[in-house]
């Protein structure tokens, strides 16, 4: 099962973290992975892992949100089938939370530009070739916060996952009879902190008792990009251990 020997799949924002740990469970299902992040040796190191380990990877560095670069960089990956959108930018209001009424429209911009326009500017880029081999998978990695208020401070970041949801249910019905599935994959707290109390303390709020991994994403990736997930399209699958049910 989820044998994905003759795919080539592009995971954007792959360099570390939750797109590192997709990459690789694609590749150790047989997946040709283009590792790409808009840092090039992030991008490599990741490809060079995967290789070490037996898959099968190389760097593809670009920005999402630069269209050209995009185009000019997958002109010669034709063959794409899996496309995982995973690059995502919270933008500067993480980092200093303050309502949406105190924000300048430059600090909309970054969150927008990543996790809407960058989706959109991959989808883009491959759907054609998907659509003529009547075959292809498409995933964006959105959050919780695309369909649920979570706070001061991510009303931008919450508008750009909030548009990746809804553009994948439209493309998913203009694609579907194509053999092209697109879905959402909605995660809730991950475990990219640095550990220690303040880590236990976001854990004893999820239902299961941790935080998400790679890993759990991984997973949940090689199924939705498999030949088995093909009736499951224009949905949103929420991964965060029961935090989130609707």
């Amino acid at each position: 099962m989820f044998d994905l020997s003759d795919k080539t799949a592009l995971v954007t924002g792959a360099g570390q973290n939750v797109g590192a740990g997709i990459a690789s469970a694609l590749a150790t299902q047989g997946a040709h992975v283009l590792v790409n992040d808009l840092l090039g040796d992030r991008a490599a190191e990741v490809a060079e892992q995967i290789t070490a380990e037996g898959g099968s990877a190389e760097p593809a560095a670009f920005d999402v949100t630069d269209l050209d670069a995009v185009q000019t960089k997958l002109a010669k990956h034709r063959s794409i089938s899996i496309l995982v959108n995973n690059a995502g930018n919270g933008g500067a209001e993480q980092m200093r939370p303050k309502p949406f009424r105190e924000m300048e429209p430059t600090e909309w911009d970054s969150p927008i530009e990543v996790n809407l326009r960058g989706v959109l500017n991959c989808v883009h880029a491959v759907i054609n070739p998907m659509v003529d081999a009547g075959w292809g998978r498409i995933i964006t990695i959105s959050s919780g916060a695309g369909t649920a208020g979570v706070g001061i401070g991510v009303a931008p970041y919450s508008a750009g996952k909030g548009g990746g949801l809804g553009f994948m249910r439209s493309l998913a019905l203009e694609n579907a009879p194509f053999g092209v599935t697109a879905n959402s994959v909605a995660l809730g707290l991950m475990d990219n902190t640095a550990g220690g109390d303040f880590t236990e303390h976001l854990a004893r709020g999820i239902p299961v008792q941790r935080l998400g991994t790679p890993a759990d994403i991984g997973a949940v990736c090689v199924y939705l990009a498999s030949e088995e997930a093909s009736w499951i399209t224009a949905q949103t699958i929420n991964v965060n251990g029961g935090s989130i049910t609707s």
